[in-house]
């Protein structure tokens, strides 16, 4: 993993960036000691509006009572 302190970071931020990209991660380093690393986010093979399902153990009957007794009070 290539290193650079901040002034080199902040001249060179896109060749830090693509390095980041091609080599999973790129370590800054401030005077103080201080270091930050810069990941590339992964790119998710699914959509984002996918979400698990709760097993919540309603029925259908129930889940279309429920419903139906909400309609009846708007």
């Amino acid at each position: 993993m290539k290193s650079y302190s901040y002034s080199e970071a902040r001249g060179n931020f896109a060749t830090v960036l693509d390095e980041a990209e091609r080599d999973g991660a790129v370590e800054i380093r401030r005077r103080d000691g201080t270091v930050f690393r810069i990941l590339p986010l992964r790119k998710s093979k699914t959509s984002p509006l996918d979400v698990k399902g709760v097993k919540l153990g309603v029925s259908a009957a129930d889940l279309v009572a429920m419903v139906r007794k909400g309609r009846e009070r708007g």
